[in-house]
């Protein structure tokens, strides 16, 4: 970058230019520092860039541009599982261990209705980094607001995978149902 700060429109256009070019998640931090402003700025930008419609989504990694219609994994299936959150790290160290990628979690609110949020875990780093965050931040579990009753979009190369995982889940009383997409 030239070293200048980037204003308005001309900052949005840029983050939304990285962020559809990055395979990986680009933090709010790295942002700031290629735009000259503040973390908090950013994530101004990123909240007008969702209200235009931009398929933005905010992951314990960083910031993913993604349409949910697009995928890079071939198979896809919803899992049902239940458990305390003290077992989420062996759930998930399950499902990557497998090779799925864990797109998101959701829970039926009785008030609120489906709620759901971004995961991107694809493989132990990611669930380090993930694990880390809660701790960091003393956050609760969604799953936690429905005794443990939680779901998982699940992607992977091969049906395999998926199965296998599922048949782990299974083993360690985690899996409640699966429904393929």
């Amino acid at each position: 970058m030239d070293g200048r700060k980037k204003y308005g429109m001309e900052r949005r256009a840029l983050i939304l230019q990285w962020l559809k070019a990055s395979n990986e998640p680009l933090t709010g931090q790295m942002l700031a520092e290629k735009t000259n402003v503040s973390r908090q700025v950013i994530v101004q930008d990123i909240s007008l860039l969702k209200a235009k419609d931009e398929p933005i989504i905010a992951t314990a990694q960083g910031y993913v541009y993604i349409n949910e219609q697009q995928s890079n994994y071939p198979f896809r299936r919803i899992i049902a599982c239940k458990h305390k959150g003290d077992k989420t790290e062996d759930e998930l160290k399950i499902l990557v261990d497998h090779g799925v990628f864990v797109r998101n979690v959701s829970v039926e609110h009785p008030i609120y209705g489906e709620l759901t949020a971004s995961l991107m875990i694809k493989n132990r780093r990611d669930l380090g980094h993930f694990m880390k965050k809660m701790e960091e931040t003393n956050s609760s579990y969604l799953s936690d607001l429905t005794d443990g009753v939680h779901l998982h979009l699940l992607e992977a190369e091969t049906i395999e995978q998926l199965d296998d995982a599922c048949e782990d889940l299974e083993k360690a009383g985690f899996l409640l149902s699966k429904v393929e997409e």
